[in-house]
């Protein structure tokens, strides 16, 4: 099963591919997309969803796994902009027939790292030893993506 982890934003958007075959995790590609800060924002909505159509053909992901959003009280314009983002990855799952999920970061951490409220710095280096790279290959916003691949498999394995 291949599944698509993504941590959406309009400055830049992880993604993270992985491949969940015999009870084991392989990244097969992870990246960030990242929209001229310059464009007008009509401009870096279509570059978001160019982008991750591109890498969505390619790749044919059974699963997309987004993050939750979160709106904090003191930011909501910050919950307005992301919804144009989620708004992007929910039309490209409807357009190509890929079964959606979303997971709050508390509850991925927790799967992945073992500590809902582990740092960003915390969940890279989990998510290199998992899938075992060099967690210095990737952004944060990849490592982001990948955790919520990862995620999605333990919550898949604590099912069966």
């Amino acid at each position: 099963m291949k599944i698509l982890g993504i941590d959406p934003g309009l400055k830049a958007t992880g993604y993270g591919f992985i491949e969940y075959r015999n009870d084991r995790s392989r990244l097969i590609e992870a990246g960030v997309i990242e929209p001229k800060p310059r464009d007008p924002f009509p401009q870096r909505i279509e570059t978001l969803y160019r982008n991750l159509r591109e890498l969505m053909e390619f790749h044919r992901p059974q699963v997309l796994v987004l993050e939750k959003l979160y709106a904090h009280y003191k930011h909501p314009t910050t919950a307005c902009i992301m919804g144009h983002a989620r708004g992007v990855i929910c039309l490209l799952c409807a357009q190509l027939k890929v079964r959606f999920e979303e997971c709050s970061v508390k509850r991925i951490r927790q799967a992945v790292v073992g500590n809902g409220n582990a740092s960003k710095e915390q969940t890279l280096s989990m998510v290199g030893r998992i899938l075992q790279i060099d967690g210095e290959k990737l952004t944060l916003d990849a490592s982001d993506a990948l955790a919520l691949a990862l995620g999605y498999v333990h919550f898949l394995r604590r099912k069966i």
